[in-house]
């Protein structure tokens, strides 16, 4: 039996992939993040099928369930929040799972920061204003950032940056962004992006910290920071210009 670690997306239970929609209905356990993991998303798993949360579980926990699931003879679904690539804990668990032999595979998933930008309405690249993405986080009650990416260093690219599990450190967020990427630059913070109470805040480094504050978000959003999010007038990408198609 296999261990499946199936990236359920941003909420929605119709952005999931056909994949993931198969391994869920086919896996008598599912083990889901309850804090990101929505109903409608659990509802594709068969009538019957033994759901644990893991909100409240440990690493030893979560590995726990596994191993027992696939010694009692039953493939288990691994829910993650977005896609398995970003702060999932495949590393931790697929390590754990391979020193008992368990095997193991991994299905992606929308990640997050996908989401977000499809709601703003925005490339994240845009030619000649921003070619890169740099998907980071801050350090609170977490593991530390290696000293090479803390986020003021980060900054000095002036790529467009997207934040996870950052957003109750927004104050300081702005504070190190600020120096590279100037006070009018445009800002937005999805929280929940594709859920029923998903909310999209836009603003400036200036502004955007009063407006999370004052919506009291404290989990579940990503932070979207560049010039990208507000590029107008820029030139045309080769990619599909006339003079450089047969």
């Amino acid at each position: 039996m296999t261990v499946h670690f199936v990236g359920a997306g941003p909420g929605a239970a119709d952005l999931l992939t056909l994949r993931a929609v198969r391994i869920l209905q086919a896996s008598p356990v599912c083990l889901y993040a309850g804090t990101y993991v929505t109903p409608e998303v659990l509802g594709h798993c068969p009538d019957g099928a033994e759901l644990i949360d893991s909100q409240h579980l440990d690493l030893e926990q979560i590995v726990g369930h596994l191993v027992r699931a696939h010694r009692s003879g039953k493939d288990v679904a691994r829910l993650c929040s977005g896609d398995p690539s970003l702060y999932s804990a495949l590393a931790e668990q697929t390590r754990r799972l391979d020193e008992v032999g368990v095997p193991w595979q991994v299905v992606p998933g929308v990640p997050a920061y996908a989401a977000a930008a499809a709601l703003l309405g925005r490339e994240l690249t845009v030619p000649e204003v921003a070619q890169t993405v740099v998907l980071t986080r801050t350090q609170a009650r977490s593991t530390r950032m290696p000293e090479t990416e803390r986020l003021s260093l980060l900054a000095a690219s002036r790529a467009t940056l997207v934040l996870h599990l950052a957003v109750t450190r927004v104050r300081q967020v702005v504070e190190d962004c600020l120096p590279e990427y100037g006070a009018d630059c445009p800002v937005a913070v999805v929280h929940r992006a594709t859920q029923a109470d998903e909310v999209v805040l836009r603003g400036t480094l200036a502004t955007i910290a009063d407006r999370v504050e004052a919506a009291g978000l404290r989990q579940a959003a990503v932070i979207v920071i560049g010039r990208a999010l507000g590029a107008e007038g820029f030139v045309d990408s080769h990619l599909y210009g006339s003079r450089y198609r047969p």
